[in-house]
């Protein structure tokens, strides 16, 4: 009867394993942060949280899927990224962009183009537009907290602005 069980679970890994693909059948993808840095803008335009994107080299069309909705505030501002965001990239230039908004005083505005020029960034909403340093931008904000993210581990437990992840402790005790 114990080796009905052993089985099972035989089969699931083989399966797990064969299913899985390598490394080089992912072709090396760049990581989006990656391909951000290539067009000359800084990592932190998007969020911690990417699970995948797509890019037409030739056209500059691109899709960017994070692992849910994401919201957190910077200075004065709430940002909100959707769970999927999209645009066309150029060396310097993001355009057509769809699922990136500010709140701007009780109102929240799609950021549709974001250009570089030297070291400021130009976020444009289409009526309105305002500049930041890129320095502003050399790291990648985390949902619910952006760049003031405290992280604590108590008893095992990261603790960050109030959300809890596991660590790599062993329970084996």
């Amino acid at each position: 009867m114990a080796k009905i069980p052993s089985l099972i679970l035989f089969i699931l890994v083989s399966f797990s394993i064969t299913n899985t693909p390598s490394s080089a059948s992912l072709g090396d993808k760049p990581t989006v942060y990656e391909v951000l840095e290539s067009y000359d803008f800084p990592v932190g335009l998007l969020p911690k949280g990417v699970v995948d994107y797509e890019l037409d080299a030739t056209t500059g069309k691109f899709s960017v899927k994070l692992n849910g909705t994401c919201t957190f505030s910077i200075d004065s501002y709430e940002l909100k990224y959707l769970s999927t965001i999209t645009g066309v990239i150029s060396k310097d230039k993001l355009s057509d962009l769809s699922g990136i908004k500010v709140k701007v005083l009780i109102l929240w505005l799609n950021i549709v183009k974001v250009t570089r020029e030297d070291d400021e960034l130009d976020f444009s909403v289409g009526i309105a537009s305002a500049d930041f340093p890129v320095s502003n931008f050399v790291e990648s904000p985390t949902c619910g907290c952006g760049f003031d993210c405290v992280t604590a581990n108590i008893d095992g437990m990261a603790v960050s602005n109030g959300s809890v992840t596991s660590s790599s402790r062993d329970f084996d005790e």
